[in-house]
C-alpha cells in the first residue's frame, strides 16, 4: 500500500482493514491478521502510530516442531524524507524509531513487514513449558519419554573423575 505523503490531511489516515492493505510479505505462510496505524503528517515527516498482528508458521528452539505463531507489534515510527546522499545521513541515539520515505510515496506495506518480523521471538517456543529434545537419543520429550540418564557425565571433567576415585581408594 503506497501512500502519496503530500496527500495526507491533517487528521491522518486510518488503516484498520488488512485486506486494503494486501499481502505484505515476501513469505506467503505469512497473514496479515488485524491491522490498526494511524498514519499523520507532521511537517514533512510522517508519524505512524497502532498495533499489528500476524500469524506465521515457526520451529520451536527446543523440540523443532513446526507451530502457528501470532506476532504482536506496537508501531511507532517517524518517516523522515530521504536525503539526496547517504554521506548526508547521520542518526543520533534518538533515532532509533526513524526510517525514511522518498519521492513523496510511504510504502506502509514495507513498514508493516519490517515491524512485524522485527517483533518475532528470537527463541521461539511451541509452548512455554517445552520440555525439547533429549541431547542423547534425540527424542522429543513432549511426546515420549526415553530411557536416558537425566544428565551425562561432562566428558571434560572424567579425569578429576578417576582422580577422584584412586583418592578415595587411598583412605
Amino acid at each position: 500500500m503506497i501512500i502519496r505523503v503530500s496527500e495526507l490531511e491533517e487528521a491522518g489516515l486510518t488503516v484498520d482493514d488488512p485486506a486494503a492493505v494486501g499481502s505484505p510479505y515476501a513469505d506467503p505462510s505469512w497473514q496479515l491478521d488485524r491491522v490498526r496505524l494511524l498514519v499523520q503528517p507532521d511537517g514533512v515527516d510522517v508519524i505512524v502510530r497502532g498495533r499489528l498482528s500476524a500469524s506465521t508458521p515457526q520451529i520451536c528452539s527446543r523440540c523443532l516442531d513446526s507451530f502457528p505463531a501470532t506476532v504482536h507489534a506496537e508501531v511507532d515510527v517517524r518517516l523522515v524524507p530521504r536525503p539526496a546522499s547517504a554521506s548526508s545521513v547521520e542518526l543520533g541515539e534518538d533515532d532509533l524509531n526513524v526510517d525514511f520515505y522518498a519521492d513523496d510515496r510511504l510504502d506502509l506495506s514495507a513498514l508493516i513487514a519490517t515491524e512485524t518480523t522485527l517483533a518475532l521471538p528470537m527463541k521461539p517456543l511451541c509452548r512455554p513449558d517445552c520440555r525439547g529434545l533429549c541431547p542423547r537419543c534425540g527424542a522429543n520429550r513432549n511426546i515420549t519419554a526415553c530411557a536416558c540418564s537425566s544428565r551425562s557425565p561432562d566428558p571434560r571433567l572424567a579425569v578429576l573423575a578417576r582422580r577422584s576415585g584412586r583418592l578415595h581408594d587411598n583412605n
